[in-house]
């Protein structure tokens, strides 16, 4: 753990927001629509799919009632980004869109050639229609059952047209949820911290990479800087409405705790106020608390503090180096790292500094646990041994171990995502350090960025 808390102080020596109108539109079949032109409601049925098999989804291009090019390029992306962003979940069987060819397009919602789609096997339809208006869009769209032809689920949106790719999060995560009551991902972002840059500092560890934070999709898209202090900041983390940042950053030659309000515009915040070293900071799920790491009373503790920098309390008291907190799901218990034993491994304590520490891990090494949200009950986190470090899941009820990583360079920082079907980490397995995407069974691994170095990432709520 020694060697671990150098690692670490070694390690630590802009984003705009798409206003959108969503207009509720009810379910009739689509001639009705079209002739009545009234709006629909979002859902009268579930289409389901052949007895024991996922229900098969086709999504073609939207249809641009525009001329202009910017229209035409969007219906394309519109389309393309929706058919990713409902594969990513699997709750769907999603239909090559290469097969698409053959089947006639349809000019609006009432000339849909639902035979055809039918001889591709599709259960489910998803037709949309796109208008350039000023320098918004406004965007149509209707989830058919080819079987039927009833419309199960009908949106209309207006945004803004420099940002066509929401329009497709949004129509996404509205169709999980009403169909298969999943609260999809579609529309969160990942934090994470990048070197790409290539920026230097001399730092008190020596000439130094620049680190800044980024924050793009949650598919790796629109990755843009936060901070632009051209110094060493790191350990993002996300406020639970997605609207704010907390990071450790070396701005003043320290170690501090800031947070950005994306949003506002406004100075970071610092709670902490340079007391000691502090970073590591985690939200409490109501977002009104941070816990943290900081040895302002002369050893690396836990510690938990008010948003505003009020109510400080220190949550651990030992000799060892206590790091890395996350708390669980309830805002009842937080997890953290400890040396308190030998070697690092994952505690838990209740919030408030009572009842009993409890053990969790008996591995060579245990760091960085990451607390899932509801409704799974389990930390991942990354364990050395062998030789390499993995990222592994850990049910807090059982204590059974999940591996997700086996061995490909050094695989860690695991976040969940907001629905806990997801981790995030950080992994050198193509040479450099970069954030990579995989289900919470180990499966269905995405690589989502490719330029420098990118480590320690966090999924916004």
């Amino acid at each position: 753990m020694r060697r671990m808390s150098v690692t670490l102080v070694a390690a630590i020596a802009g984003a705009g927001t798409c206003a959108m109108v969503v207009v509720v539109s009810a379910a009739r079949s689509a001639p009705q629509q079209a002739a009545q032109g009234k709006p629909q409601t979002e859902i009268t049925f579930r289409i389901t799919g052949e007895p024991g098999a996922l229900p098969r989804y086709a999504v073609p291009e939207f249809i641009p009632l525009s001329p202009d090019p910017d229209t035409a390029a969007a219906a394309k992306l519109v389309a393309q980004v929706l058919w990713n962003d409902l594969a990513f979940e699997r709750e769907f069987s999603l239909i090559p869109r290469d097969t698409y060819a053959s089947i006639p397009r349809a000019r609006s919602m009432a000339d849909v050639p639902f035979e055809r789609w039918r001889e591709l096997d599709a259960d489910a339809l998803v037709i949309g229609t796109i208008q350039k208006e000023g320098d918004q869009f406004r965007v149509a769209v209707r989830l058919f059952s080819v079987r039927d032809r009833q419309s199960a689920f009908g949106r209309e949106y207006r945004g803004a047209a420099a940002t066509p790719r929401f329009f497709s999060h949004s129509i996404a995560d509205e169709i999980h949820q009403t169909q298969v009551n999943l609260r999809g991902v579609a529309r969160t972002k990942l934090a994470f911290v990048s070197d790409r840059d290539g920026e230097r500092i001399k730092a008190m560890f020596g000439d130094r990479a620049v680190k800044e934070i980024y924050i793009s999709d949650y598919d790796g898209e629109n990755q843009h800087r936060l901070t632009t202090g051209r110094g060493l900041n790191l350990t993002p983390a996300w406020s639970p409405d997605g609207r704010s940042l907390a990071y450790t950053s070396y701005r003043r030659g320290y170690g501090d705790i800031f947070i950005s309000n994306i949003y506002q515009g406004t100075i970071p915040d610092n709670p902490t106020r340079g007391r000691g070293e502090s970073f590591l900071p985690a939200w409490s799920p109501d977002g009104t608390k941070l816990a943290f790491t900081s040895d302002r009373d002369g050893n690396p503790e836990i510690y938990v503090i008010n948003r505003d920098g009020s109510g400080l309390m220190r949550l651990t008291s030992h000799p060892a180096i206590d790091v890395t907190p996350t708390w669980s799901p309830s805002g009842m218990q937080i997890a953290f790292t400890s040396d308190r034993t030998g070697s690092p491994q994952i505690y838990v304590i209740s919030a408030d500094g009572t009842g009993v520490l409890r053990r969790m891990t008996r591995e060579p090494y245990c760091d960085r646990p990451t607390w899932s949200p509801p409704p799974f009950n389990e930390i991942a986190y990354a364990s050395r041994g062998g030789g390499g470090i993995d990222v592994k899941i850990l049910d807090v009820v059982t204590l059974a171990v999940r591996q997700l990583t086996f061995g490909e360079g050094i695989s860690e920082s695991p976040a969940f995502a907001p629905n806990g079907r997801h981790v995030a980490f950080s992994s050198t397995r193509s040479g450099r350090a970069q954030i990579y995407l995989i289900d919470r069974e180990g499966k269905n691994l995405t690589q989502v960025t490719r330029a420098g170095n990118n480590t320690m990432p966090d999924w916004s709520r």
